[in-house]
């Protein structure tokens, strides 16, 4: 998905209908915490795969939903939500029913009093080198989520951190001190909130963890493969570290939210 894909937006009446069909709202649903295949989508939905290719492809023509094609297995692919798009669409149509509705206008409810956790959301990040996407999300997770989060990253066959990714950190003006390529099975044993896998491969090959974390699937492209020039290649990190920023924020009020109604 394109990071300016969310530049022009949708119809609020065009999105209305999108999401008043039930399959498409449960597609959506399905696609708000985690990219999936189609097969999984059918099993999420509970509707014929045919059914499930219609429907997915008038997400895609709206552009709420993205596709990329595994690589883990070029035949598979992962259909993953615009969540950006989505939220200024349904900003958009609050306001052209009622400018009252805008998020900014404070009339809506005010939130209730934070609840805090005595223990912070435990998040490990995997992929196979563990040298630029999941080095890229651990770093940018922990600045985005402070003390509410630990996290962590690992391989499944670590190498080291590649240059561009802590170059590509330091523009953000993350401190990629202490970042260090680590095995898999050095976390062996121990128990997470959430995995994330950011690797297509890895995702395939995941193994169990205790406690039963609740497993996620971000399919990004691995920057590092880029054949390209230094700068051009740095261009490859620079949208996968904004890519990887747009999901941090949105993982982290859905996280928040979690914490809430565990407490509640």
């Amino acid at each position: 998905m394109s990071p300016g894909s969310h530049q022009s937006g949708i119809e609020p009446a065009v999105l209305l209908k999108l999401l008043g069909n039930d399959v498409r709202w449960r597609l959506v649903a399905a696609l708000a915490a985690s990219d999936r295949k189609v097969n999984e989508l059918v099993e999420a939905v509970g509707q014929p795969p045919n059914l499930v290719s219609y429907h997915l492809g008038q997400l895609r023509a709206a552009r709420m939903v993205g596709e990329r094609r595994s690589s883990a297995d070029a035949r598979d692919v992962y259909y993953s939500l615009d969540l950006e798009r989505l939220q200024a669409a349904l900003e958009r149509c609050a306001v052209t029913i009622h400018p009252g509705l805008s998020p900014g206008s404070g009339h809506t409810a005010a939130p209730g009093p934070p609840v805090v956790a005595e223990q912070p959301t435990r998040v490990l990040f995997l992929c196979t080198h563990n040298s630029a996407r999941s080095q890229m999300a651990e770093a940018i997770l922990r600045q985005q989520g402070g003390d509410a989060v630990a996290v962590s990253s690992a391989g499944s066959d670590p190498s080291e951190v590649h240059p561009l990714a802590l170059r590509t950190l330091a523009d953000l003006g993350i401190d990629p001190a202490g970042l260090r390529a680590k095995s898999l099975s050095s976390f062996a044993g121990e128990r997470f909130d959430y995995v994330i896998t950011l690797c297509d491969i890895v995702r395939e090959s995941c193994p169990s963890w205790p406690g039963e974390p609740e497993r996620l699937h971000w399919s990004l492209g691995d920057p590092s493969l880029v054949d390209a020039s230094e700068e051009e290649a740095h261009l490859a990190f620079r949208a996968a570290a904004a890519e990887i920023s747009r999901r941090a924020r949105y993982f982290l009020t859905r996280a928040a939210s979690a914490r809430k109604l565990t407490a509640a």
